[in-house]
Parts: structure tokens; sequence; C-alpha cells
């Protein structure tokens, strides 16, 4: 069985063709330029370079969300187009829970963060043990007092991952002695992760059609936050 997975979901970009035995091929990109140039390229040579096309593979996976939301788009529309036109499922990820994915084989709680502006991040917690990465919590966009406040629930390591993990860790200062700024080489999401997490998923029958594969928010754009404000709705 083989995955192909995208991650376009906050700066970095990132492409993984994986099977269940091994990490076929993989880029990763996280430069100025912007994911409309960088990924269809990316998609082109991992597929020049390991000789899968994409009809062969038997899912198309993709960070879903959270995120950017610009970001986030931009990979859902590729899958989707992928899909439809090679005839094949998808699995949507989680952006946080793909973070999660990159600690397999260490005992830890990971905190999968990302900058959500506003003194908020989208976050979530999963405990990670061996080769499983268990859900603590569903997908949520929290303020960073909020979340220092949870944590020090915890008496065991705790990872900060994600684009959010050093704004957390200069927010808690030193005050956790066991929260720890995950290394950089763990901190970002890629494509990967996504793929190890999807494999899972296409083993238990969680794919979607490409008609179903949807973007995940927990929040409304800031634009429309702004127009609602202006018009006196709820935000």
């Amino acid at each position: 069985m083989t995955v192909l997975a995208v991650d376009t979901s906050a700066k970095a970009a990132s492409v993984c063709l994986a099977s269940e035995e091994k990490i076929i091929g993989e880029f990763f990109i996280d430069t100025a330029l912007t994911h409309s140039q960088t990924l269809m390229p990316m998609l082109e040579q991992l597929a020049e370079n390991t000789g899968v096309r994409i009809s062969e593979v038997d899912a198309i996976a993709v960070n879903a969300g959270p995120g950017s939301f610009t970001g986030v788009r931009i990979g859902v529309a590729a899958v989707k187009g992928l899909a439809f036109a090679n005839g094949v499922p998808c699995v949507a990820v989680s952006t946080l829970e793909s973070m999660a994915y990159n600690f397999l084989g260490t005992d830890c709680v990971v905190c999968a963060a990302m900058d959500a502006r506003c003194s908020q991040v989208y976050n979530a917690l999963f405990r990670v043990s061996g080769s499983r990465a268990e859900r603590l919590c569903g997908d949520r966009a929290l303020a960073l007092s909020d979340l220092r406040r949870e944590l020090e629930q915890y008496d065991e390591p705790v990872m900060l991952a994600g684009d959010g993990a050093a704004l957390c860790a200069g927010a808690f200062g030193e005050s956790l002695a066991n929260v720890r700024l995950a290394p950089m080489n763990r901190r970002i999401q890629t494509a990967s992760s996504v793929a190890l997490a999807a494999l899972e998923r296409v083993r238990n029958g969680g794919t979607l059609s490409a008609a179903e594969l949807m973007p995940v928010y927990l929040r409304l754009p800031q634009a429309q936050r702004e127009l609602n404000k202006r018009l006196g709705r709820e935000t």
C-alpha cells in the first residue's frame, strides 16, 4: 500500500510518497516562495524520481487544517484535483495530529501549536508511546494563558511542536520545568508524518472521495471576522 501526502498548511511545503515499509521519497522546502509556485514542481519531481504515477497510489493525503487559510486551501484544492483526475481516494489529516507523528519512537506528550495570532494558538495534545499517538483533546483555538494552565497538570515530558512552539516557549518561560521546545528536525509538520497518519486511516477504511474532502478551519479568516465586526455580527 502506498500513500502520496501533501502539506502546505504553514510556511513550509512538502510532499511525500510512502509505503507501509518505508518512506519512498520526500521533498521539503521552506523559502519565501508561495505554495502555488513550489507544490506542483515538487509533485512532478517526486513522481519522476520514484517512477510511481499518481494513479498507482492507494490514497492521496493532505493536512486539511488548521493552519494558514491560503496554505490549507492550496493543499486541499490540489489534492482534490489530483484525486478526482486519477480516480484515487483522499485522506484528510489534522495538521496538529501530523506533528505528533514526528515523535514516534519516543515517550512524551506532544503539544502541537500553530500561531493563531492575538496571543492564541491552534492546539491539540497527544500522548506518544512507541509507535502510537493517542489524541488527548480535539483541535482548538486556545489562549496561551489557558494552554499554560492546562500543561501545568502534566508531570511527564511535554514537547512543544509547530510554528507556534517558540511562541509558547517564550510565553511560558522556565516556569514549566517539564516542557521543552522540540528540536528543529521534529518541530515542523512534514508530508512524511502526514503519510504515516494517513496509512493508519487507509488501513481502517478512513478515506474520502475528492468531493468529500474539505478544508478544516477553527475560526473564520481575519477579513471575514473584521467584516462581521463592522456589521455587528457574531464572530
